[in-house]
Formats: C-alpha cells, structure tokens, sequence
C-alpha cells in the first residue's frame, strides 16, 4: 500500500467545510493548509456555493485536478458514500477526523469504511484522529494555528493513538528543542495501524528516530508489532497508556482498543531490546539522545563535573539503571592531572566523577575530556555543567562539543534551563549535542545510546 500521497501530498480535498460555521473543523483545515502550507487546497460541501470567494465543490469528483489527500470532516453516517466518492476520483489517500465510529459503539460503520478501503486497496488514517502534522508541509489537526506551539523540523516521528497526546507532546519537544519530521494521530486505526507506519517511515529519509504512544492492540497485533520493531533499522521507543488497569479501561473506551496486559507487552519489549518509556522525562530524554547520535556505547560513562553533589547523584541514576562509571587507571588519572590549570590541580579529584570543582576554566574541561577520549576507558561523556562556576564561559559548550564530535565520541550534557544560560545551552544545540535541564535525564540520554550501531537489534 503506497503512503506518499497522503505524506507528501501536493494537492488536497477538504470534506465538510461549512458556509456558516468558520470554527467547524473542516474549516480550521482549510484555511490553515490554504494559507500557511505549500498545498494546492479545495473545499468540498454537497451544497456547493462559495467560501471567501473560493468556489466550494459539491463532490470531489467534480474537482478538476487529481487529489492526493482528501480529509474528511463530516458525521459518521455521511462518511462510506464519501469514501467511495474518493476511490472512485483515485485519491491518493484520506485522513477521517470525524468520530462517532467504534469508540461509540457504531462498529458496523467502520467496518464498512475498512471493508472499502481493503477491496480498493485505499490507504486512510483514522477515523476519530488528528492525522497528520509535518513542519512546513502540511497540518490536518483541527485546531486553530494561533493556539498552537509548533515544533521545528527534525528527525523524529511521532504516530499516537491520541490526538491529544500528541499535541502536548509536540508543545513539550518545541521547548525542550527538539525537532520532529512528522506527528501522526491515528484515532481508531482502523485502516493504516502502526505497522503500517512503522514500515513506511522506517524508509523514510527525513526520519531517524521513531516513537509510537499505543493504547492497545487488536487481537494478535501487540506481538506482530514488537516484531516488526525488532526487524526495523530505526531506533524505536514506546510510551504505553492503559498500564494500571483503571487506565485499561480508559484507554478502551477512548480509542476503542484492547489495551491488553501491560505487564506482559513490557516484558516482550525488553527481550526485543525495544526502548520503553514510562513518563515525559524519559520520552523526552530517549528522543533528544537518539536524534543525535546512533546506539552504540556499552555504556561505560565517563563524568566530568564542577560539584561533587552532582557527580554522586549521577552515579546514583546510572547504577539504577544498570550503566558502568569504570574507575579511571592512574596513567589516565595522571594526564588529566597535568593539564590542568595551576589552582584546580591541588584540589580536583580524578576519580570518576571527574570533580574538576567550581574553580575550573573552559580549559581543565576540554583536557579532561580529551584525555577520556583518548583512554578508550570510556565510551560516552557526560558533562555536568553548573553555569555560575565563575571560570565557565558562555562558549564551553561549543568548545566541548567540537572536541567530543572531532573524536565521534558522544557528548551528553547537563545544564539548567534558564533563559540566562540560553548562549551556552546553544552552543551544544547548535553542533547536535543533547542538552537535559536535570542530571538523571542527562543520564537517560546515555541508557538510550545502549546498543548495536545504528539501532540494529
């Protein structure tokens, strides 16, 4: 089944646009891709007329220009007879955001819709959905563009069960700086399910990293899935609602899905050596790591530190964690006592952590961490910055990060996220360096990067 249609469509149908309600969603779609997206857009209404001076079509069938993408936005009853008009046009595909389907007990509807869809072999997402958000490209969410926060482009994917979920997922990657390729709510999947999705964007050249938020599965799927994770070249990570079983339940009446036994779904992700994240910072912090660097380190941490409290509590989140702080040899102990800077050699401590104290320079970091590249006693650094140390300057974060990336070493770093530290967190953003406000997502960061290169299993 071909998806480039509806990912990279060039022409668009929208399917229920109203002449009196401007805040019908169908509306909402129009006039955001009309105006803000480079999408040739036609509204449809089966009462035909005119919309701000734009000619509205009583059918898609009488456009007269192929259709990639049609997005419909009309009640449930209305939605088979819609749908056969889009095969019969040969549109590329559909987006249904209109609910009233399964999760209201009108099963006999969506059948029908899918039975349609197999036998001409069309593609649609939904129904009950948001559909599809990619920056600059394309957005069929129904809600208004002033209210939304948008995230800028990058390399991560985002398919989610719920609407909601991902949007406020989307506002948190925007000021956390991370970007994504495309955000896609599927609602009731009950077309196009996240294996579908899984195999298109795994070839994908725009995404690098994919994370699905699932509710449930249908019957054999959750075990089809984590298969088809294990064979996908991508890193994936999961975030998994409906895990108490008052959440179950939830999450069955919302997306009509069997959300299954969580316990279990879990337990077959760790054999498969599938990400699972259990809450925002750990989403949040597998993302930012996997977007800039491949898996690949064993997970040998090298710490390099301005205040011992955070070096200790940094060894405490990667012990919970199961990642290895290797004690430093003397010869490696050594050279990074050499370069250092006249007031911080008496009173540094070389262990790992590498406590380098609140009187170290830019200069005592950026030795320290080449001497650690060049041990091959670790494979990743992590470096925790408190920005009022007076020796650190605004550019320490440019600077480490041109001597972590010359190595191919990664370089993983905290600092706190406030608005007066922006130029030096910028100067790791700028060169793709992960950047966490708290010491344990910093170490988050490192767990992601455990494994084969490239996301291989």
């Amino acid at each position: 089944m071909n998806l480039d249609k509806i990912f990279n469509a060039k022409t668009m149908a929208v399917i229920g646009v109203s002449l009196t309600n401007d805040s019908h969603p169908a509306n909402v779609i129009y006039n955001k891709n009309r105006y803000r997206y480079p999408l040739t857009v036609y509204p449809v209404n089966p009462k035909g007329g005119t919309i701000k001076g734009e000619y509205l079509y009583k059918n898609v069938a009488d456009i007269p220009d192929t259709i990639d993408l049609a997005v419909i936005a009309a009640r449930a009853e209305f939605v088979p007879d819609i749908l056969q008009s889009c095969i019969d046009k040969k549109v590329g595909g559909a987006i249904i955001v209109s609910g009233g389907f399964a999760e209201s007990d009108n099963e006999d509807i969506q059948q029908r819709i899918v039975e349609m869809a197999k036998k001409a072999d069309f593609p649609f997402i939904g129904p009950n959905c948001l559909g599809i958000f990619s920056p600059g490209k394309i957005d069929t969410l129904f809600l208004p563009a002033e209210r939304l926060i948008q995230p800028m482009h990058g390399n991560i994917a985002f398919i989610s069960q719920s609407g909601g979920v991902m949007v406020d997922q989307m506002v948190k990657f925007k000021g956390q700086g991370i970007g994504v390729s495309t955000g896609i709510s599927i609602g009731n999947k009950a077309m196009l399910k996240e294996i579908d999705l899984l195999e298109y964007l795994a070839k994908d050249p725009d995404t690098k990293v994919i994370v699905f938020y699932i509710e449930g599965f249908g019957k054999n799927e959750g075990r089809a899935f984590v298969e088809a994770v294990n064979k996908c070249p991508k890193p994936v990570i999961v975030i998994k609602g409906g895990r108490s079983s008052q959440g179950s339940h939830a999450a069955s009446s919302h997306t009509a899905s069997m959300a299954g036994d969580h316990r279990v779904f879990s337990e077959v992700m760790k054999q498969y050596g599938i990400l699972e994240a259990t809450n925002g910072l750990e989403l949040s912090s597998y993302c930012e790591a996997l977007s800039s660097y491949p898996k690949g380190i064993s997970g040998k941490l090298g710490i390099i530190t301005v205040s011992g409290g955070h070096g200790v509590l940094s060894v405490d989140y990667a012990s919970d964690l199961g990642l290895n702080i290797p004690p430093l040899s003397a010869s490696t102990k050594e050279l990074i006592k050499q370069n250092l800077s006249p007031s911080v050699k008496a009173i540094a401590s070389l262990e790992n952590p590498v406590d380098l104290t609140g009187s170290a320079v830019d200069d005592d970091f950026l030795n320290a961490a080449r001497v650690l590249i060049k041990s091959n006693e670790v494979d990743c650094i992590l470096l925790l910055i408190l920005p009022y140390s007076p020796g650190v300057s605004i550019e320490l974060g440019a600077k480490m990060s041109n001597v972590c990336l010359s190595s191919g070493m990664p370089l993983l770093a905290y600092v706190p996220n406030e608005e007066r530290y922006r130029m030096l967190i910028e100067g790791f953003e700028l060169n793709q360096v992960p950047v966490s406000a708290s010491i344990e997502g910093t170490v988050l960061m490192a767990k992601a990067l455990i494994g084969e290169k490239n996301g291989e299993k």
